[in-house]
């Protein structure tokens, strides 16, 4: 599989709503970022499906090097 695109050296803090439904991009081409904006079509990149259990700020990973996706677990560190 090829090598996503960095987003961003950093996460990005968003607030979601419980229930709600995002779907981050993988891939690091979308223009929405952290979210999708289908701009992996024709790549072997789908998103990721996260849904909010409750209102809050959630860290989503911006570098896509992440072991834990959709979240941000520290690996822009090591780049």
């Amino acid at each position: 599989m090829p090598e996503a695109i960095v987003a961003s050296k950093t996460p990005y803090a968003i607030d979601v709503k419980a229930g709600a439904i995002y779907w981050w991009c993988r891939c690091g081409r979308s223009e929405t970022q952290p979210f999708c904006d289908g701009s992996h079509k024709g790549t072997d990149f789908t998103p990721v499906r996260f849904e909010a259990e409750k209102d809050g700020t959630v860290y989503f990973c911006g570098c896509k090097t992440t072991n834990t996706p959709p979240f941000c677990d520290g690996s822009h560190k090591a780049l």
